[in-house]
């Protein structure tokens, strides 16, 4: 199932690669139904997961914006359309799983990119990625901590209360 997933992640790049190269270059003939299908059947005898692969991909393009808007204070030198095409897909790839798929823990999705970006990036791309998507799990889990209005109590508070 693992390397299933795996596998998903490269057709959900591959796929979300051509939309973002596609609709940058003003491709109104563009329909990611046809990509993806086209991506999926090229492997159709090791895919076992399509689910995995059309929520990942539909969620990826769907919250492009607000993934976008998460990235961008993280790499603020690198406007997200700056960044390198591959870079980007990934990220954004990395950052969903990271916010929406909690069934995969955070260091597996991360590690997921990293293995990406070396296989599909440049020279620099996973420690990039690496990088990138490690401040923004440790900025969604300082966001997920109650934040404590009142200071902690003391034992020597606490026992004084008692009495």
């Amino acid at each position: 199932m693992a390397s299933n997933r795996h596998l998903g992640r490269i057709i959900a790049l591959q796929s979300l690669y051509e939309q973002d190269f596609r609709l940058e270059c003003q491709d109104a003939a563009f329909s990611m139904d046809e990509v993806l299908e086209r991506n999926i059947d090229r492997y159709r005898d090791m895919v076992d997961d399509r689910a995995f692969i059309e929520r990942l991909v539909s969620g990826v393009s769907d919250k492009q914006q607000e993934l976008d808007d998460i990235l961008q204070p993280v790499a603020p030198e690198w406007p997200i359309a700056h960044i390198a095409r591959m870079d980007r897909v990934v990220l954004r790839i990395g950052t969903y799983e990271l916010l929406y798929n909690d069934d995969i823990p955070p260091k597996v999705v991360i590690n997921e990119a990293v293995e990406l970006a070396k296989a599909f990036g440049g020279e620099n791309s996973s420690k990039f990625i690496n990088g990138v998507l490690g401040t923004v799990l440790r900025n969604q889990e300082a966001k997920a901590k109650p934040k404590s209005k009142t200071k902690a109590k003391s034992k020597k508070e606490v026992t004084n209360e008692k009495t």
